[in-house]
């Protein structure tokens, strides 16, 4: 059954149940003994619905014609609260950049509360962009438009990459002007706000268990395991059993593993996260917050898309599953008080390195389409991976080609003409070393499919297919995102919309979207937006 905006059910447990910060009024300050301060949103002048999700208001049984309505828009700007709502920011600190960073909090994020939904599950909707907060620090608590458009398309793109991510429900124009300096020179401008209303069963981060241990509040620190045990992880516990040591150990173990599966997914579609600070670490194993992103155009693991990280580069593509792994051991700091033992978590971090490997393994098997990852199958990886730094190289559009080797056809004899299969990947002439090496590889890599086809009967076609389903066609570039920007700016939101149609479905084929198809254009390659970002939003 389908319901009406004012028919949705709130069941705010998180309120309900864990400790508030006792000062209503909302100004910045340090909040303690409390997991959260409840909070308005911020009314806006003139709010209009750039784009709406349908699969995200699926999720919570909303009646798609609501969508259209100003009263979405009212809601899902901040101006209108529903029956049952309780808006609420959380408490929470995190290391930034490999450092103690202290209190942070939701210093633009509002939660508006907790949908239970018919089928029996919880979502909780939360605007971006809806105002200041306690935890806003020296920040106005806003988002401009072109971030927006960013969080919207990539909370989406990413989940139908199968990469387990918050969603998001819609995109709205606040009609308000909002000052940022996007690129830290000293010249701020006024720019178009927007809020983005985010969904997901769970907002809760690494930070909001670290703000609390830091702080030595173990009693609230326990009530707020506990209740993320019995609400997120109810599976690790029966109805009546009383939590445990080993149970936060088990927890701690899951969510090793969770991580550790979402990212090899960043790693499987070449995607950069950029700010892989503890506090932009979901204990559910999602990606949130989606700031400077990037997928690897030209394959780089040096890569960061951050500007903040350009001469560190602590969250470059590479790093990014030893950087979960560091956080991970900052989350089991944080909770060691309620273990109270060393071993058992450093085995759940072990859990983690045990299953991102086999989890990058079954990835790479699939996106070479191999059918079990095997001995020697590593080095054959390692050389790819040498081989496409010899020239610029498009990682997306070079595995969607490489599906097209016909390993049961005779080869071309000769390199140049070898090649042709993947030569649209490169973004410049393939030097004469690339040729070479390249023709190598591929030679190499045909012999390792013709195992399998005398192994398992493999075919080419079997092979093609299973390569497709994991190599995606369409991701969200930035510089696509940019041109969506750019109209949206001028009151076009085609683009955004079209952009958001074409990821639905980024594995297949979709011939009317050829001209996404394609590498990143010259004009783009330093142009502001197509390539690194800062933080400014």
């Amino acid at each position: 059954m389908l319901n009406t905006l004012n028919q949705l059910s709130f069941d705010n447990r998180f309120v309900r149940e864990l400790p508030a910060d006792p000062t209503a009024d909302n100004y910045r300050r340090q909040v303690t003994g409390a997991c959260y301060s409840f909070v308005q949103p911020t009314p806006v002048r003139s709010p209009q619905l750039i784009c709406a999700a349908t699969e995200v208001a699926d999720l919570i049984n909303l009646d798609h014609a609501e969508l259209k309505t100003d009263l979405f828009s009212q809601i899902f700007s901040g101006n209108k609260i529903l029956s049952g709502m309780q808006p609420h920011a959380c408490c929470y600190g995190g290391h930034q950049f490999g450092n103690w960073a202290g209190q942070l909090g939701d210093g633009r994020a509002i939660n508006l509360g907790e949908i239970k939904n018919a089928q029996g599950e919880y979502w909780t909707l939360q605007l971006k962009g809806a105002g200041p907060t306690p935890y806003s620090r020296t920040a106005d608590g806003l988002a401009v438009l072109r971030s927006s458009v960013r969080e919207f398309l990539c909370s989406e793109a990413m989940h139908h990459l199968g990469v387990p991510t918050t969603r998001a429900l819609s995109l709205v124009l606040t009609g308000e002007q909002v000052r940022r300096d996007m690129f830290y020179d000293g010249n701020p401008q006024l720019e178009p706000g927007a809020v983005v209303c985010r969904v997901a069963q769970s907002f809760t981060r690494f930070g909001n268990f670290e703000i609390l241990s830091a702080r030595n509040d173990i009693d609230v620190l326990k009530q707020l395991t506990n209740f993320t045990i019995q609400t997120d992880f109810p599976h690790l516990i029966c109805s009546n059993e009383t939590i445990t040591r080993e149970t936060y150990v088990k927890w701690f173990e899951e969510i090793c593993i969770r991580t550790a599966k979402m990212i090899a997914h960043w790693m499987r579609v070449g995607f950069v996260h950029g700010v892989m600070n503890t506090d932009n670490m979901s204990i559910l194993g999602l990606t949130i917050d989606y700031g400077p992103y990037g997928w690897l155009e030209g394959y780089d693991p040096d890569w960061t898309p951050n500007t903040t990280d350009a001469q560190g580069r602590r969250y470059r593509f590479i790093n990014q599953p030893q950087v979960a792994l560091w956080n991970l051991a900052q989350l089991g700091n944080a909770i060691y008080p309620l273990v109270d033992a060393v071993e058992p978590l450093q085995e759940c971090l072990n859990a983690y390195r045990r299953t991102y490997a086999e989890q990058w393994q079954a990835d790479m098997a699939n996106k070479l389409g191999l059918k079990d990852f095997i001995e020697g199958d590593a080095q054959l990886i390692e050389n790819l991976y040498g081989t496409l730094q010899l020239t610029e190289t498009d990682m997306t559009i070079f595995f969607r080609l490489l599906a097209n080797v016909d390993a049961q056809v005779p080869l071309p004899i000769k390199d140049s003409e070898l090649i042709d299969v993947v030569r649209l990947a490169y973004y410049t002439e393939p030097s004469a070393d690339t040729v070479s090496a390249m023709a190598r590889w591929l030679r190499d890599y045909v012999i390792r499919l013709q195992s399998d086809f005398v192994l398992y009967g493999e075919t080419h076609d079997r092979r093609k297919a299973r390569m497709n389903s994991h190599n995606p066609k369409y991701v969200l570039r930035n510089y696509m995102a940019q041109q969506a920007i750019d109209k949206a700016t001028l009151g076009d939101f085609t683009e955004v919309e079209r952009l958001l149609q074409l990821l639905r479905n980024p594995y297949d084929d979709q011939p009317e979207y050829d001209i996404y198809f394609a590498k990143r254009p010259e004009w783009a390659r330093t142009k502001a937006g197509c390539s690194m970002l800062s933080c400014s939003s």
